[in-house]
């Protein structure tokens, strides 16, 4: 197994489950410290107990990423354990209605999408960039999707939500990029977790109908790219979305 993260600290929001879940057991095993954050508390918890029973340096704490003071409180909370934070992996994010037309798609719900996925993202970002400027060192990634780069029909919040996240890596990228801060993100088509649980079957079809490889992505291959994406050896790469998409992405 490599370690690429030995001495380093990552922060990954969404930390609990699922994708935040995955790359951050990628980095764990790799060396890293991780400072695992989420909105859920019992996940958290046994999230927190499965790294520590694997002798992972793991910490665990409640935050919502759509509230400055919880962002603030983790940056804080996690220098004053490991000290330096060398990466951030953004992963909090909600998809909101699916198989919705926008004339159905309640202002309470696309306003929600915004909080989370967008406000979260510029939130997360922002404090990322605080801690890792007194270093001139750092890794961001941040999770978007195949959604806010072709849009997908029905799920109006999420489109415009993750379309914003890509924007945010392009301009970010280009401002931070002599800064020895790298930010990238992360268009993942439809990935195997349980955050598509609620998707509408007939969304789920339509999404990955598109796929040309013909299935959903897997959990670990996700954290094999993101690892990589906030290593040390991503030296020449800011301001840029990969994808993994199984074919689907068209640019």
């Amino acid at each position: 197994m490599s370690s690429r993260f030995i001495k380093q600290t990552a922060i990954i929001s969404g930390g609990a489950d699922g994708l935040g879940k995955g790359i951050a057991l990628q980095i764990a095993e790799e060396g890293g410290n991780v400072v695992l954050m989420d909105n859920n508390q019992k996940t958290l918890d046994a999230t927190v107990a499965e790294f520590q029973s694997e002798g992972y340096p793991v910490m665990g704490i409640l935050a919502d990423v759509s509230k400055e003071e919880d962002v603030k409180k983790v940056y804080e909370q996690a220098e004053a354990k490991f000290g330096q934070i060398h990466v951030m992996v953004n992963c909090a994010g909600i998809v909101g209605p699916t198989s919705t037309k926008i004339t159905d798609y309640s202002t309470e719900d696309f306003d929600r999408l915004y909080q989370v996925n967008q406000k979260g993202t510029y939130l997360m970002t922002k404090y990322a960039i605080f801690a890792m400027e007194k270093h001139q060192y750092g890794r961001i990634l941040l999770l978007a999707s195949m959604a806010g780069k072709e849009g997908n029909p029905g799920m109006i919040g999420y489109s415009a939500s993750k379309g914003a996240v890509i924007s945010i890596i392009k301009a970010i990228g280009k401002e931070y990029a002599t800064s020895g801060i790298a930010i990238n993100g992360l268009a993942p088509a439809v990935i195997k977790t349980a955050m598509n649980a609620d998707t509408d079957p007939k969304q789920l079809e339509y999404m990955v109908a598109k796929i040309p490889m013909g299935r959903l992505g897997e959990i670990e291959e996700v954290a094999k790219i993101s690892a990589w994406i906030v290593s040390p050896e991503c030296t020449f790469t800011t301001g840029f979305l990969f994808d993994i998409s199984g074919g689907r992405a068209t640019y």
